[in-house]
């Protein structure tokens, strides 16, 4: 496919990126560290470490995992925290030392954590001590045999340090009964390791940086190896996107989690390249709290997802707090929803950007352009050195303005999925494409729009129902605050259209949904079932499982 789109990008951003400024993170990493050294670079709970902070406790980190665990190159070591202080200084540790970094959700089942640390074959891992009673379950099932424990506040000063630990153990209770012996405090681990000096070690573009693991929901979850080369991609095509509207000093709110993988590289890693400030939210479904905490800094930047978005706007305390720095929001992870949209544009002033990309592409692969006036309803263009095509079943390119997968190509492409050669060979073409799994169409102007997930699609009397078209017209009832769409088995047409609803108005009816619904969709992609809920399953970075609702029986 020729790349139209390029007609159409702004005029300060390069059609390729140069892929050779850091041989590796941990070069990116001590490049910035040099340069922005008094900075801060990450804040957490009131407490901030300048960048020269992070170099020192990094460095003590890697070199205690070089000299006291004695853990040889390519070694992966597992982290599984929420967004803390511990996670940048654990994150760079790892990869300045030659380390592979697992990331693990927190709120992990034993099952799915013993299933990530086998399959990882991850030898050390560092977990708040909230989740720790998980791991004791699994670990003598697990290749783990390096423990590093930390408590929520243990990088913050004293005394807040201990009334912050004080209170989640014994206050809040929230740290359930564990026992791992030889477990480590984290805080002991990096006093022990400012003993010792951070080996230097050659990590090149072909060594993986993370075993970023899918979220299953096309079957077991697959550690995507994303190699130093993918990352540094990746980020230098964002950066190159957004850099002629960049201030001197970014303030990036941090919400989604940094063990994902959209937050990993747009916030922590590309942000990081700039001397940015990143604040760090621990709790974001805490929305007051959340509010309450960003209203303390002149942000200039925030990503999220639709949901997290949503639930800002639709609470009144965060029209009133000082908007005014604000140039940049980035929604990634999920559709954004005109509703939605609209809503941000009318509060902040600032347009909210949809963003695409996946786990596999590290992740980003398009982006609307910054200068964007209005939201558009499309994932934007293809962002630079990244091919795009639309394509077939039987992997044959479609003109422009027909409906197929979403294929992907560019240096940000996984190199595949760790010890799954049949599965990488089911998503990467031998043009080295990636399959997205996403049905997209490609206007004449180069922007993309998402159709759907192929797997989501509906089929209605052999008619294409797509779930984001109908959740987009529910979002505009003033009534409704979430939903999901999803098909259920009908014996007259096949599938039928089952809509979830959580009720903004307490006294939505299923009347006017259906009168609603019937002005704004054809006949057969009205919902024929509906079912109101308090809330939707949704997970840990808030996309809306769609496949739960899917199966459950009633």
């Amino acid at each position: 496919m020729d790349k139209i789109w390029l007609k159409h990008y702004p005029a300060t951003v390069p059609a390729e990126i140069d892929l050779n400024e850091f041989k590796s993170i941990g070069d990116l990493f001590e490049k910035s560290a040099k340069q922005y050294t008094t900075r801060k670079a990450y804040i957490n709970m009131d407490k901030a470490l300048t960048y020269a902070e992070l170099e020192k406790l990094s460095a003590n980190f890697g070199a205690w995992c070089q000299s006291v665990l004695k853990l040889p190159k390519g070694s992966r070591i597992a982290l599984m925290m929420p967004n803390l202080l511990q996670y940048p200084v654990c994150l760079y540790g790892a990869l300045r030392a030659g380390y592979t970094v697992v990331n693990c959700n927190p709120l992990y089942t034993e099952r799915e954590l013993e299933h990530q640390l086998k399959d990882s074959g991850a030898e050390a891992i560092v977990i708040v001590e909230n989740f720790a009673s998980v791991l004791e379950k699994v670990i003598a099932r697990t290749p783990v045999k390096h423990v590093i424990v930390t408590q929520l506040g243990d990088l913050l000063d004293f005394p807040k340090r201990m009334i912050v630990n004080l209170v989640v153990k014994h206050v809040k209770k929230m740290v359930p009964a564990w026992s791992i012996p030889h477990a480590v405090e984290l805080r002991d681990a990096l006093i022990e390791g400012g003993r010792h000096p951070l080996k230097p070690v050659e990590v090149g573009h072909e060594d993986i940086a993370f075993l970023q693991y899918t979220g299953g929901t096309t079957g077991v979850s697959k550690g995507a190896m994303l190699t130093h080369r993918n990352i540094i991609a990746n980020l230098q095509q964002s950066h190159a996107w957004i850099k002629p509207f960049l201030k001197d000093h970014e303030i990036i709110i941090t919400a989604l989690p940094l063990y994902h993988i959209f937050a990993l590289t747009a916030n922590c890693l590309t942000f990081f390249k700039i001397g940015a400030t990143n604040v760090l939210i621990t709790n974001p479904r805490d929305i007051p709290g959340f509010i309450k905490e960003i209203a303390k800094y002149p942000f200039t930047t925030i990503t999220g997802v639709n949901t997290l978005f949503n639930a800002m706007v639709n609470n009144p305390e965060f029209a009133k707090i000082d908007l005014s720095q604000l140039r940049l929001t980035l929604g990634g992870g999920m559709a954004v929803q005109r509703a939605v949209a609209e809503r941000w544009k009318e509060i902040t002033g600032v347009t909210l950007l949809e963003a695409y990309g996946l786990t596999e592409t590290s992740p980003g692969a398009v982006i609307n352009p910054v200068d964007l006036a209005e939201y558009n309803g499309c994932i934007g263009l293809p962002i630079p050195s990244t091919d795009v095509a639309i394509r077939d079943d039987d992997g044959k390119d479609l003109p422009i303005g027909e409906a197929g997968e979403l294929c992907i190509r560019g240096p940000q492409v996984m190199k595949g999925y760790w010890n799954r050669p049949e599965e990488t060979a089911k998503v990467i073409m031998s043009d080295g494409f990636l399959r997205t799994g996403d049905v997209a169409v490609m206007e004449p102007t180069g922007f993309l729009k998402i159709v759907d997930r192929k797997k989501d699609m509906i089929l209605v009397s052999g008619f294409n129902v797509y779930p984001n078209e109908i959740e987009d017209v529910l979002a505009l009832h003033p009534g409704v605050l979430e939903s999901a769409a999803v098909g259920v088995p009908d014996p007259k047409t096949g599938e039928a259209v089952k809509i979830y609803v959580v009720k903004r108005d307490p006294k939505l009816s299923e009347d006017s949904l259906l009168e609603h619904c019937r002005a704004n969709l054809t006949a057969y992609k009205v919902p024929r079932h509906i079912a109101f809920r308090n809330e939707l399953p949704k997970t840990n970075v808030g996309k809306i499982l769609r496949r739960q609702l899917r199966d459950e029986k009633a």
